[in-house]
């Protein structure tokens, strides 16, 4: 711990943890950036929980709890393994993400660092969405680990002495987010002779900033008066509508269903 001690201090400098001793819960696989999320959070002074979350897609996946929980003791965090029922098929990713967060809460922190960003700003490009889609995720909150790269979580296993588990499904080309992390990213970075993960991560945040404008210009509105509606700029009043006509699990109206009413 001593040899990684300067390591640690200096990515805890870029994480956005909350204060020393408040009571967190991390979602943890046993892969790096979720063991990275796990010390960091055990380094900031957190009073943590790790998570374990077994899908049983893959028969050894039952096992790799163990690893888990060899590094919550480690570090002093109390852990918890739990298992969710799911079967091969589509929409596969969605699935795996609400049963986790079913189990785990929804204010659980997750391990995502600035190459998920990147990637979920892509994914979400294709998906055709606007500035509050490409705005990706907030750092902070449940992404305490936003700005670290993903070089730097595998730095610090291997500076911890942590073998991380290799998930096969990382690599499977179904996925959407797998074809853009391992085709989509690396020809972008040939075509522009540059890294594309800096680029991305600043629009996201640029774009987060005209979302969290057009959202403070549409609180002013009501969304349920056409007069407030009219008279207001089209994005503002998307914006608005946006807000009111989220789904039970958050998920906002499309463009073309804000349009319709419109």
């Amino acid at each position: 711990m001593a040899a990684s001690q300067p390591l640690i201090d200096e990515l805890l400098g870029r994480c956005l943890f909350p204060p020393a001793s408040s009571s967190v819960v991390c979602a943890v696989s046993g892969g790096p950036d979720s063991l990275a999320l796990l010390v960091l959070a055990c380094e900031a002074g957190l009073d943590v929980e790790a998570v374990h979350v077994d899908h049983g897609l893959r028969p050894e996946s039952a096992g790799e709890a163990t690893v888990v929980a060899a590094a919550a003791e480690h570090f002093g965090a109390r852990f918890r393994a739990e298992k969710v029922a799911l079967v091969d098929g589509p929409d596969l990713e969605a699935r795996a993400r609400h049963a986790r967060l079913s189990v785990v809460g929804e204010g659980a922190l997750t391990g995502h660092t600035a190459d998920d960003q990147a990637e979920t700003l892509l994914i979400n490009l294709l998906r055709g969405a606007g500035p509050t889609g490409l705005a990706a995720m907030r750092p902070g909150g449940t992404h305490p680990i936003l700005a670290l790269r993903r070089s730097e979580t595998h730095a610090l296993c291997d500076a911890v002495g942590f073998e991380p588990v290799v998930d096969p499904s990382n690599a499977d080309p179904r996925f959407v987010r797998n074809r853009v992390r391992h085709e989509l990213l690396p020809l972008m970075a040939s075509i522009s002779d540059r890294d594309p993960v800096p680029v991305l991560d600043r629009a996201a945040h640029q774009l987060r900033t005209v979302s969290d404008d057009l959202d403070e210009l549409a609180a002013g509105l009501e969304p349920t008066s056409t007069a407030s509606l009219q008279g207001a700029l089209p994005s503002v009043a998307a914006a608005a509508l946006r807000a009111w006509l989220r789904d039970d699990l958050g998920h906002p109206p499309s463009a073309a269903e804000l349009g319709r009413v419109l």
